[in-house]
């Protein structure tokens, strides 16, 4: 595996524009050495798709505290569409146990609700991330 570190993008998609706990989270993560591009809210999965294939991320990680992680399926099938399959997605916010059965059936990798540690966040990335350029070699 390359020995640069994670590619991470940080976005909100829909109309949820509580964007704190995404900023905290993509501060983390660039001080924890992560290269990260971050978006405002409000991005449009077409959007979201076109700066994952242009930036070239290991991981997205998709903001939620309102119900907008109910359209990251789409979100997910746009991925597939493009060929971009192997970026791992993970979703963070209020996700309620019946919804997060739905984001892990579409292919998220993860979800993390409110009060999970910032290094559990971290570990994942830096796992999904070695699993995907492993299986890019």
């Amino acid at each position: 595996m390359t020995t640069q570190p994670p590619k991470v993008l940080v976005t909100k998609i829909g109309l949820d524009g509580h964007d704190r706990g995404s900023r905290v989270v993509a501060s983390f993560l660039r001080d924890a050495g992560m290269e990260v591009v971050y978006t405002p809210p409000w991005q449009d999965i077409a959007a979201v798709v076109k700066l994952a294939l242009e930036e070239d991320v290991d991981v997205i990680g998709i903001s939620s505290l309102a119900t907008d992680h109910l359209i990251v399926p789409k979100l997910m099938r746009s991925l597939y569409a493009a060929g971009l399959q192997d970026i791992a997605v993970i979703v963070g916010g209020i996700v309620p146990d019946a919804d997060e059965a739905l984001l892990l059936e579409a292919g998220v990798a993860k979800v993390f609700h409110p009060g999970s540690a910032l290094e559990e966040i971290a570990a994942e990335i830096v796992r999904l991330t070695r699993a995907r350029r492993e299986l890019n070699v």
